[in-house]
């Protein structure tokens, strides 16, 4: 059931349409965001990075659901992939 629950995560038309969307409602920062969404970007900005999979045993989420509010977060240009290392990061947009 997860399987037809993805939400891709590198896809421009969805970057595109959650800016439009964003600066239409005046959002700025993590308003308009879920409270989840909220603490997930909150910690990857205190931690200055995180992987998908100490977000999903942080939060108690499968990776799926994990993957999937990161993609949100993504597509509201607030967090991208780093590699650091071996591994992949989620870390704040801007660094």
């Amino acid at each position: 059931m997860e399987g037809h629950q993805r939400i891709k995560f590198a896809d421009p038309v969805a970057v595109r349409s959650k800016r439009l969307f964003r600066k239409q409602h005046g959002f700025e920062g993590t308003e308009g965001l879920t409270e989840l969404q909220k603490e997930i970007y909150r910690f990857i900005l205190e931690e200055g990075g995180a992987t998908p999979e100490k977000i999903s045993n942080l939060f108690k989420l499968t990776l799926q659901e994990t993957r999937n509010q990161l993609a949100i977060l993504r597509h509201c240009e607030l967090l991208k992939w780093r590699k650091m290392g071996e591994e992949m990061y989620m870390v704040p947009f801007d660094s």
